[in-house]
């Protein structure tokens, strides 16, 4: 059995680390509603932008936009991933890197290559030490996203698209569902899959719309804010699960942190009482033997 003084050095080192993580939990917890808050306002904006582009794509069938079908037989696909800068938040990102894992061994099983597009430290980080094909990066985003911030990287794999270099883009994240879960997401960004457009907005009837300056410019500019609607949304959405599934985290560790210095003080407690009885042995003993 340990000593008492080791004993007591450990307790003091348990009860320091769960003031950290107690302190952590606070602090996760006072981000996390700014996060759900932020998030849900955004929803708002990328159904009305998904309900406009649906109305205008079924107004115009003699225009069909790039991001409506490709017929690239380019051998290389895009994925965008959308991870965290900072850890402590349980297995969030290992979740969503190992849906992105997967499907690249899919792919690669299909004989198509992949080019990666890092949001967030987590993920850059991983790709680097797999060895990935990084194009374009994104870090530090703070607590607060920044769409012009997201813009660049998000062009590199936009611009592909439309050259033909892939046939396809990807878009990984994290999808907020409540404060206790939170799911991996890896979904087809472009092209944009049958019925994306009607989701939760089914046409039921088409409009006839005067076009300044004409429909093709229109629906470029529309489907472009689109596509940056959901890349948005999608990092919200992660910012929002990763302080949720932090605050969860640091309540864990500070659950766990009290249990360990209940059996650390009860260990303590045994020990004293132990040491105590064998000095009170030794003065009965002493005195017995004068």
């Amino acid at each position: 059995m340990a000593g008492s003084k080791e004993i007591r050095t450990k307790i003091k080192s348990v009860q320091n680390t769960r003031k950290i993580t107690k302190a952590m939990e606070m602090v996760a917890a006072s981000k996390m509603r700014k996060a759900q808050d932020r998030m849900r306002n955004a929803r708002p904006y990328a159904d009305k932008v998904r309900q406009i582009a649906s109305h205008l794509a079924a107004a115009n069938p003699e225009y069909r936009h790039p991001y409506l079908g490709n017929d690239s037989q380019a051998n290389k696909v895009g994925i965008i991933v959308v991870t965290t800068d900072k850890g402590l938040c349980g297995g969030m990102n290992t979740n969503v890197l190992r849906a992105v894992t997967n499907r690249l061994r899919e792919l690669e099983a299909a004989g198509t290559k992949a080019q990666m597009t890092a949001i967030g430290n987590k993920g850059l980080g991983f790709m680097s030490r797999i060895g990935a094909n990084v194009v374009s990066q994104v870090t530090q985003l703070g607590d607060t996203p920044h769409l012009e911030k997201l813009i660049g990287p998000i062009k590199v794999q936009l611009d592909a698209y439309e050259k033909g270099e892939v046939k396809a883009v990807y878009l990984g994240y994290t999808r907020f569902v409540n404060t206790m879960k939170q799911e991996p997401v890896l979904e087809q960004l472009l092209p944009l899959p049958e019925g994306a457009l009607e989701k939760g907005n089914k046409v039921t009837q088409t409009w006839d719309y005067l076009y300044e300056p004409d429909a093709k410019t229109v629906l470029d500019e529309l489907l472009v804010r689109y596509i940056e609607a959901l890349v948005y949304q999608a990092v919200a959405e992660n910012m929002a699960s990763e302080q949720s599934a932090r605050m969860v985290a640091m309540k864990a560790a500070s659950d766990n942190a009290k249990k360990v210095i209940d059996d650390l003080q009860l260990t303590y407690n045994k020990a004293r009482q132990a040491a105590i009885t064998k000095e009170l042995s030794e003065i009965v003993g002493g005195a017995a033997a004068v």
